[in-house]
């Protein structure tokens, strides 16, 4: 029989003790009980991480696990959880014994993705080092699956997803409590209450709470404060329902997420072909998918995001109403192959932007236009010469080498081509030396030469001017006796050579 009084919530006075009375997620509960056993056998297991919608009793299952263990530790989501307050709080227990007991403690982290801001600065990375140094069990809870602050700490994890609560389960526990506390109620009306909790046990058992404390009667009337439980869908919950159902109302309200469009889309076209059988159908699905992306692209380019509505129609509605029927059969969504290849290839793609920015740099082109010249590069990077004479001229590192060619330059190459460049190097340095040599003998040549054309020309002067000197003397003072004498012998001996010569021309 469940516990009675009033001044107490009803969320923690039928909060489930044991593993049996936790409803639904039969198949989790076989999991979390299989970890429990194994440390109470001394065997360790990885870190437990409950991951759920919110009221689906997460942290009631991580108190259950408690039970099973000598003490616990537990830190809150409203705590601040910064790295030196978790490391300070949890952090030494978690490699420490009990003072009062050899056995095993649990470490309870509540929310971890839920840590963000300056208050919880470092706060992953604690949990991280905790996880790996712990020798105790730790069972972590969080609400979102996709969180990024859980991209770390998921692969070190046995995550175990708790689903919602089913309407059917909220309504018998709801029926259960008010004949517990002694509450008139209508059967439609829990029923329709349990419906509009939307899988929440939590808010269920508040709502029901504060409607009937004071009057103990739950009539028809009471629904009217009651709202629609403010639905947040998972992205999986979205792409079920756009496949599985042809209601436009119901698929309009599973596209309220709070989740990038874009990603809803790229999940969405991942999952078509597993659930739609018929090609025409696989078609139209996929046409609805282009002209989302159309709408995508226009909100991207007008900044008009206004074109946002269109595109969540089409690749709502649209694929929702490819179908001709609905299929009856379990199909197992996946997440998008696009992001998990982009993970693969965010290193390939580093590379080629890293390579692309280096030959710009050089050869003055845009990186565009350096990525299409790849195909013409990795031709010219067969040859190791010229492979290595690019390399070096771009500046390239063994690993932007090897985006060319498959493997790394040999060592004889680079060795042969280094010596050539020293020995080019002499050469010109000695060309260099020898034209300088050249030309400066060359110019001391022409110096000297200069220098003895000048000397020549002043001695010609001079006797140019002596001999000038001589015959203005001459002229001035007349021939002298002597003169006169050896000129009348020359005259005479050449009378006597031209007589001569003429007698010898009648001799015969």
């Amino acid at each position: 029989m469940l516990p009675k009084g009033k001044s107490m919530l009803w969320t923690d006075k039928y909060r489930p003790k044991v593993f049996k009375d936790i409803i639904g997620n039969g198949k989790q509960k076989k999991e979390i009980e299989a970890w429990v056993e194994n440390w109470k056998n001394e065997i360790p297991q990885p870190c437990l991480l409950l991951i759920g919608p919110a009221g689906t009793g997460k942290t009631s299952i991580a108190h259950i696990i408690a039970n099973n263990f000598s003490e616990f530790i537990e830190l809150n989501a409203s705590d601040k959880r910064s790295h030196d307050v978790i490391m300070n709080t949890v952090g030494e227990s978690s490699t420490t014994q009990s003072l009062f007991s050899k056995e095993r403690k649990l470490i309870i982290l509540d929310e971890v993705d839920g840590i963000h801001g300056n208050d919880d600065r470092g706060g992953t990375r604690a949990i991280g080092k905790i996880i790996k140094e712990s020798h105790h069990p730790i069972v972590m809870t969080a609400n979102d699956f996709y969180s990024k602050r859980l991209t770390s700490i998921k692969p070190k994890c046995q995550v175990v997803k708790i689903n919602k609560v089913h309407t059917n389960s909220i309504n018998a526990l709801l029926k259960k409590i008010c004949k517990e506390e002694g509450i008139e109620a209508d059967p439609l009306v829990i029923k329709e209450l349990a419906k509009r909790s939307n899988g929440d046990m939590r808010s269920a058992l508040n709502t029901l709470q504060v409607i009937v404390e004071e009057s103990k009667k739950l009539g028809l009337s009471d629904l009217d404060i009651v709202s629609q439980k403010d639905n947040i869908n998972n992205i999986f919950d979205t792409v079920r329902r756009v496949l599985k159902s042809k209601s436009i109302d119901k698929v309009k309200k599973s596209m309220m997420l709070d989740e990038d469009p874009t990603l809803v889309m790229e999940y969405v076209a991942e999952n078509i072909p597993r659930e739609y059988e018929k090609a025409k159908e696989i078609k139209k699905a996929y046409e609805m998918i282009s002209e989302a992306d159309l709408y995508f692209g226009r909100a991207r380019s007008s900044r008009n995001y206004t074109y946002w509505r269109y595109a969540t129609d089409f690749m709502g509605i649209g694929v929702a109403l490819a179908k001709d029927e609905t299929y009856k059969k379990f199909t197992r969504l996946t997440g998008s192959m696009a992001f998990s290849l982009m993970g693969r290839t965010r290193g390939k793609r580093a590379l080629r932007d890293r390579i692309a920015e280096k030959m710009s740099k050089k050869l003055h082109i845009s990186n565009s236009i350096a990525i299409s010249m790849f195909p013409e590069m990795e031709i010219m990077f067969q040859n190791d010469e010229v492979a290595y004479e690019i390399a070096s001229y771009l500046d390239f590192d063994d690993d932007e080498v090897k985006r060319f060619r498959k493997r790394k330059i040999p060592k004889k190459v680079i060795k042969k081509m280094e010596k050539k460049k020293l020995e080019e190097k002499s050469k010109s340095k000695d060309f260099k030396s020898s034209s300088l040599g050249v030309a400066v003998e060359k110019d001391e040549t022409k110096k000297s030469n200069s220098k003895i054309e000048k000397k020549k020309k002043s001695s010609e002067s001079d006797d140019s001017k002596i001999e000038n000197n001589e015959i203005t003397v001459k002229s001035k003072k007349g021939y002298s006796d002597q003169d006169k004498k050896e000129n009348l012998e020359e005259n005479e001996t050449k009378d006597k050579k031209e007589n001569s010569a003429q007698k010898s021309l009648f001799n015969f």
